[in-house]
């Protein structure tokens, strides 16, 4: 399993400093490169326009407005994902309801499985 993560690079869209924090620790214990966090709408559009990922891990909610944008980007440029949000209202447009989602508070475990799965799909 450490070869599905080894040298990946992911992306981690994330306002909470907490979470990106817990985050990238669990990412970096599992081989991948961390691209980010970014914290803010402005970093993570440029991140996903921009940015050499293999996958990103995005937060629904970023300051108050919706990521949308960002997983257009990502979506555009083939790039797996990960939706994740603390809310129970997953309300989401027909076009990102089948996209994999991560619900907050979520284990190191969880993120390494889902993950892997994301991982494993696209390959």
């Amino acid at each position: 399993m450490t070869g599905t993560f080894e040298g990946r690079r992911i992306l981690v869209v994330e306002d909470s400093p907490v979470v990106a924090d817990d985050s990238s620790e669990i990412l970096q214990a599992l081989g991948c490169s961390v691209v980010g966090p970014a914290g803010n709408m402005a970093s993570a559009l440029q991140l996903a326009e921009e940015g050499n990922v293999d996958a990103a891990i995005v937060d629904l909610n970023i300051r108050g407005g919706k990521s949308f944008a960002v997983l257009k980007i990502l979506e555009a440029r083939g790039i797996p994902f990960l939706i994740t949000s603390g809310y129970a209202d997953w309300t989401m447009p027909e076009e990102w309801s089948e996209r994999p989602r991560l619900p907050k508070p979520y284990t190191a475990d969880s993120l390494r499985m889902r993950l892997a799965e994301l991982l494993v799909e696209e390959s």
